[in-house]
């Protein structure tokens, strides 16, 4: 097999790019349209008072900014990936066997040999990030190289590869801004109306008169805090389907490139079955340690629950598709390329 490329992954990421400038706007506007709209009347109601305030958003500043965290997302997401799990870049001195095999695989589609980073993590995994095809870093773990050897090993690195050459390991790390954000504004305001609920709490008073005015403060507070919470969350959810969405479609383009650089499909879809074996006796601590925020850069999803330990998770896994598609489903893919591979033959 010879190297293609992906037009339909291209199609995909030139659309969550276009998204990635638009809903950032949308976000702000919708906070602004709600300020204005609700929480001025409602102030204006509960202080008796004639209230003009109207919250104004300059469409440059906002654009600005969006693209300024863009920036930073590109610039800086493959040192927050590497920190996240712990890894290290490494030199041919340190794997000399491990480079040789990724200097090859990347000489087969003429694409600079990525640098390399080590995990020490135990979890059979590995995934690729960076800004260029020319920065990239394929990260694996320890566990993998001991899992894994030979022709299983080398389309795993393929894998990889084929995430640079496809340049969608950046759009996935760039991606990832809007979500973030939407979240942690959404907790923030949690947080505050959380400690607004233990002051009032602890709050006493006598004269029914005097407190009428804390009363619609607290009141204007609550409805605000809310009101964002909710917005961050639509714009939380919309977000991250798209982004599991692109995940998914990458991580079918990426098999497919691993097995045109390695014209073995089935070594891919032998190592993705033993990781699949491996993944449930490995600890929840040491799956949640490699998580980081990078999961869905990963060759092979890893089953831990969303924002908290247990069965009490945040939020439901079921109301999002995974990050990758059924590992079965995969293996079934490159068993039917191996098979076409022979009839072509």
């Amino acid at each position: 097999m010879q190297w293609e490329p992906d037009r339909a992954l291209q199609a995909r990421m030139a659309l969550a790019i276009l998204l990635l400038a638009v809903l950032p706007l949308a976000f702000v506007y919708t906070l602004s349209w709600a300020f204005t709209h609700v929480i001025v009347p409602l102030a204006a109601v509960l202080f008796e008072a004639q209230i003009d305030w109207q919250l104004t958003v300059s469409l440059p500043v906002i654009f600005a900014l969006t693209l300024g965290g863009l920036g930073v997302q590109y610039l800086f997401a493959d040192r927050f990936a590497l920190r996240s799990v712990g890894a290290s870049h490494v030199t041919a001195a340190d794997y000399p066997d491990l480079h040789s095999r990724l200097q090859r695989l990347s000489q087969q589609v003429g694409l600079t040999t990525p640098k390399l980073a080590v995990s020490p993590s135990s979890v059979p995994n590995a995934f690729a990030t960076g800004r260029s095809q020319s920065a990239a870093t394929v990260v694996v773990t320890e566990g993998l190289l001991e899992t894994l050897d030979g022709d299983e090993l080398d389309a795993v690195l393929a894998h990889e590869i084929a995430h640079v050459k496809n340049r969608d390991a950046v759009v996935m790390s760039v991606a990832y801004l809007l979500p973030s954000f939407t979240y942690a504004v959404a907790v923030t305001a949690y947080t505050l109306l959380g400690g607004l609920w233990n002051v009032v709490g602890h709050f006493h008073h006598s004269d029914s008169d005097d407190i009428r005015p804390l009363l619609a403060v607290i009141v204007l507070f609550v409805v605000s805090a809310l009101l964002t919470i909710l917005i961050s969350a639509l714009f939380w959810i919309g977000s991250f389907l798209l982004f599991r969405l692109l995940s998914q479609y990458r991580e079918r383009a990426a098999d497919r490139g691993a097995a045109q650089i390695t014209g073995n499909p089935l070594a891919l879809a032998n190592a993705l079955a033993e990781i699949d074996e491996t993944m449930p006796t490995i600890p929840d601590r040491d799956l949640r340690e490699i998580d980081g925020g990078v999961e869905a850069l990963y060759i092979a999803p890893l089953d831990t629950p969303m924002f908290t330990d247990g069965d009490d998770a945040l939020i439901s896994r079921d109301i999002f598709p995974e990050s990758h598609p059924q590992t079965r489903d995969r293996i079934a893919y490159l068993k039917g390329l191996a098979a076409e591979s022979e009839a072509v033959a």
